[in-house]
Parts: structure tokens; sequence; C-alpha cells
């Protein structure tokens, strides 16, 4: 039986003493890991900062896991790494450049990828999570397009790229991830590091759980997960729960088919005002899909960010609330087990 491990994602703040403040408050929650980020800026402005924030979360005796946050652009932070490599951008098949992100073919980002594995291990850090990796999918037009890919594409399917999208568009789209991520994932292993992925609920855009057939041929990826978040499809009530819990539990199902463990996350940002309580019923959810590493996005509802909860306050309390149901939930579910084992 997989032991229940609550987390929560924590980024927007480097004083260390507000870090400690904030990681007494996240074991105050219930919670027993974080998701820390580790951006391009941490890496040349903080990086001595880093392993000490790593190093009071062991100390407190929180586990954690490192995001590769806007490390190649969208989601997370603009991507510095494109002011050294221009030529590393994504390009829409209209020919307009995508300016904030990085083509997943562009050598030189893979060897950057493979340095910040490197710096991530040197701070500490032994498990990598692996952040929504996705491309762009409009009807009128795709990325990535730049002449790299677009030279793979010709070689691979004997006739130029198209400008719309189709089927061919998607499995190349699909193999683009998965070339890096087999690249990078086996380098983090062969360190002995931990490989956790979030991926899109649904197909158009590379990695999703309706290709979770072929990403489990990546033999490097030890947990892949997703985030059946609800406030942008106008949910509430008995309508999240229902949400929730039909993309927690096909998450579930296909990562048990395929011998992984799974990742669910709790959405605890852009919470509308009276909605709270949404927080809750999606934790339940999760737990009754059978997942068991239970996150949440973000920290006191993301309050340090414009996708901040509407009352952050309010948000941070029901989260609190959440946790500790499913730590009781799950103290009840062992205590039963051993009581039925014993004839009681």
């Amino acid at each position: 039986m997989q032991k229940l491990s609550l987390g929560v994602a924590y980024h927007g703040n480097r004083l260390l003493r507000h870090v400690e403040h904030d990681l007494l408050d996240i074991v105050d929650h219930g919670f027993d890991r974080v998701v820390h980020m580790f951006s391009h800026n941490d890496w040349d402005r903080n990086r001595t900062i880093m392993k000490e924030i790593f190093d009071m979360t062991t100390g407190l005796g929180l586990d954690y896991w490192v995001d590769n946050w806007g490390l190649g652009g969208t989601p997370g932070d603009k991507s510095h790494f494109l002011c050294y490599h221009p030529e590393a951008h994504q390009v829409y098949s209209d020919g307009e450049m995508r300016p904030v992100n990085v083509c997943f073919n562009s050598p030189a980002f893979r060897a950057f990828t493979r340095e910040w594995i490197d710096l991530v291990y040197d701070c500490g850090g032994r498990k990598i999570f692996w952040d929504e990796p996705a491309l762009s999918t409009r009807p009128d037009r795709f990325s990535c397009a730049c002449p790299t890919c677009r030279a793979i594409f010709r070689e691979k399917y004997g006739h130029d790229m198209p400008v719309i999208p189709d089927e061919e568009v998607a499995a190349f789209q699909f193999d683009s991830i998965y070339s890096y991520f087999a690249e990078v994932t086996e380098y983090a292993h062969a360190k002995g590091m931990y490989n956790a992925i979030c991926v899109m609920l649904h197909k158009g855009i590379g990695f999703s759980l309706d290709t979770m057939d072929k990403i489990a041929t990546l033999p490097y990826i030890d947990n892949i997960g997703s985030d059946p978040y609800w406030v942008g499809r106008k949910l509430t009530g008995e309508d999240v729960y229902r949400f929730v819990y039909e993309n927690a539990r096909r998450n579930v199902v296909l990562t048990d088919e395929i011998g992984r463990a799974s990742n669910l996350w709790v959405q605890g940002w852009a919470i509308p005002a009276g909605t709270e309580e949404d927080v809750v019923l999606a934790a339940d959810a999760i737990y009754d899909a059978g997942a068991r590493d239970i996150f949440v996005w973000g920290y006191r509802g993301c309050e340090a960010n414009d996708y901040r909860a509407k009352n952050p306050d309010l948000t941070w309390h029901a989260v609190g609330d959440a946790m500790r149901r499913l730590r009781e939930r799950e103290r009840d579910a062992i205590r039963a087990s051993a009581r039925k084992s014993l004839g009681l």
C-alpha cells in the first residue's frame, strides 16, 4: 500500500527567515512534502540560497521535489536561456516566433538542462518534478516549426512541415517532447535521481493522459500525474467532485496499468470568493480516486501572484482542513485494516 504524502508548491520567496516561517506553517497545515521551484534566475542569483532552503526543508522533516520552473518557458517564468540562445526559440508554423518558449529539439537546451540537473544535485536535490511539458496547438497553427524541427520533420516524413496541424504534426510534437525527456530523465536517473512529471489532461499538445501508453515506454519516469483544475471550467460544488474524481481516477488507473506512481494536484489558486470549500471536495475526490501523492498548487492560495485566490486566507484555511481530513481518513483506513486482520 502506497504511503500517503501531501505536498504543496512553494515559490516567490527567497528570504530565508520568511522561508522558515512558511515551512513551519506548511507543517502545521498537514503537509510532509514541498515542491520548490528552481528557475534560471535562481541558478544565476540564488544557488547557495536554494541549497539552504533545501537543507532547511529536510531539517524540518519535509521531503521535497524540485520543479524545472520556467526553464524552457511557460508554464512558469520566461526562459532566460533564450537570451543566450535566440536560435532555440520555438517558432509557430506560420513563421511567428513564440517569444518565451524553447524548442525541445534544441541541442543547446538539452545540454543546458543537463547542467541544471547537475546544479540541482549539487544543491542536494534528488527528486525532480517536470512541470507540464507541452507545445502549442491551435486550429490554424502550431509549434514548434523552427528550422531544426522543420529539418527533422522533413527527414522523418519525406515532405515539408504543413502550417495547419494534422495527425503527423501531433505525432511529431509528441516525439519532440518524448525525445527530450528520454535524454534528460536518463541523465538524472544515472545520478540516482527520481523523475516525476505532470502532464495535461487531454490530447492535442504533446504529453497528456491520452498518450500515457507511449509515455510509459520512457523507462526513467517514476511518477506520472496531472492537475484536474476546475475553476476555469466554471464548476463548483458537486460538479467539482465529479470532474476531479473522474480525471484523477483515469490518471490512477493508467499509471497502475504501467506500474508507475501518480501525482494529482488540487487547485489552490484563482479560487473565487465563496467557493473555498470546493478545495476540500477536490482533495476528497483525488483521495477517493486512489491517488496517494496529493499536492496543492500552491502555498497560501498563491497570494504572491496575480492568479492568487480571491481570499487567500480562507483558501489556505480550507487547504489545511482538506489535508487534515485526508490524513485522518488514511489513519482510519490503516486502523480498520489492522483491526480486521485481528478479527476485531
